[in-house]
């Protein structure tokens, strides 16, 4: 699976500490590369170019230097003199004037280097008002690392923010490219190496590598998903036909009536064969209701199995998911249900989920994530906002399922139907419905 790493703060300190070429290396090849990623995104037009105090401001004097090599027209506002050794040789390396934050005007490409991921308070209200001013007033706008004004591990927005076009994340990607409330606020992320070994258990999932289908396939070898009705059958028919579109070979509904307007391919019957050694993945939970009988026929199994909806308010204790091999789909209500509110960031929240249930949890929401019990942690890459409709994470289940029953571990099963979940809504278009999303898969 093709994917970005993301470290955290403290992590990417350890990690430049660690670095072989030194801190000084690092700090050119930033610059350099802020200052070739802004060059390539808006070519080579006027800059502003904003430095903070710290590191992130040092950056900026590399690439303003770089920058006017490359032959634009460059000038630096700094909020105020270096403060740190690395960030005071990058600005004597610089050999053009510094203007005042308070007093410079506005360029066609706009640099923010003021402040980076060691921000953990507030920016005072008359830099804010400058970096909005200078934001507004440019063609386009570039963050080292991070927008001023977030929160790197957890995604908060310490003071407004102005929307950026451009984020450039040195060395590896920062929890908050990935977070709510933070996310919408970078634009475009891309990664610059710098040569860091950002290797980690958090990464950005990227696309999956699917299981190839054999040359003697058959239906079962390629995985039965038994899906488990309840009260709301439409659900459980989204789910369903979410799973053999999604590869597949056989997809039975136990129903104790027929269920119109499912493709024919879909087996309904009458009993529940939970323990079939057949079955590559149950689905329990959409379209439930108020059944919790069924869920505890799902954990009676020792298959697979993908819990979600309504089926995760009848866990009761997490505790009760340890040994079960599943996979759990909570968005934000569900997941207060189940594991109460938790410290930490989302991040956080996730992994002590997983570590409490021993399942695979995909914290659901417009900031997905994907939690293993051993610590490895998926952020989905910026899904449409138009997911956000009925049906669709029932959709997502029954990929799940299908991933899970073509033979796939549980959490790159997840991970890879995250990844194509998002892709099928962009294919869809912002009028779709869950529907439409199925007909993409």
């Amino acid at each position: 699976m093709a994917s970005r790493p993301i470290l955290t703060a403290a992590a990417m300190r350890a990690a430049e500490q660690a670095a072989p070429c030194g801190l000084p290396e690092l700090m050119e090849r930033a610059g350099r590369s802020l200052a070739e990623a802004s060059l390539r995104f808006a070519g080579p037009i006027p800059a502003l170019v904003l430095c903070g105090p710290g590191n992130n401001g040092g950056d900026g004097y590399v690439a303003a230097r770089i920058l006017r090599e490359r032959g634009c027209e460059v000038r630096v506002a700094a909020l105020a003199e270096p403060t740190t050794d690395l960030a005071k040789t990058a600005r004597l390396q610089w050999d053009g004037p510094v203007e005042a934050l308070s007093e410079a005007e506005p360029a066609s490409l706009l640099l923010d280097c003021l402040f980076g991921t060691g921000l953990k308070r507030a920016l005072e209200e008359p830099v804010v008002q400058s970096l909005f001013r200078f934001a507004y007033a440019s063609q386009a706008a570039v963050a080292a690392d991070l927008p001023s004004g977030l929160e790197a591990d957890g995604g908060k927005l310490l003071s407004a923010v102005p929307r950026f076009d451009l984020t450039v994340a040195f060395g590896a990607l920062k929890p908050a490219h990935r977070l709510m409330p933070a996310m919408p606020f970078m634009g475009r992320v891309v990664r610059a190496d710098i040569g860091i070994d950002a290797q980690g258990e958090w990464f950005e999932i990227g696309e999956p590598e699917l299981p190839p289908i054999a040359p003697d396939a058959h239906k079962y070898s390629r995985g039965l998903v038994h899906c488990l009705a309840g009260e709301m059958p439409g659900a459980i028919a989204l789910s369903a036909r979410a799973a053999a579109h999604s590869g597949a070979g056989y997809v039975k509904i136990s129903t104790s009536l027929p269920i119109p307007g499912l493709p024919l391919s879909v087996v309904q019957v009458g009993d529940a064969q939970v323990n079939d050694p057949k079955i590559g993945c149950l689905l329990v939970g959409p379209g439930l209701g108020n059944l919790p009988q069924l869920l505890t026929l799902a954990l009676i199994s020792h298959r697979p199995k993908v819990i979600d909806a309504d089926a995760i308010g009848h866990v009761g204790d997490p505790g009760r998911l340890k040994g079960q091999h599943a996979v759990i789909t909570p968005h934000a209500g569900e997941f207060v249900r189940l594991f109460g509110e938790l410290p930490g960031s989302k991040a956080e929240q996730a992994l002590a989920a997983a570590e409490a249930s021993g399942a695979v949890v995909v914290f659901k929401g417009p900031d997905t994530l994907v939690a293993a019990p051993d610590g490895r942690l998926g952020f989905a890459p910026p899904s449409p906002a138009w997911l956000a409709t009925a049906g669709t994470g029932d959709v997502l289940a029954g990929m799940i399922a299908a991933l899970r029953a073509r033979g796939l571990p549980a959490f790159e099963a997840a991970c890879a139907s995250v990844w194509l979940h998002g892709r099928a809504a962009e294919r869809a278009g912002p009028s779709m419905i869950a529907d439409d999303l199925v007909a993409q898969l």
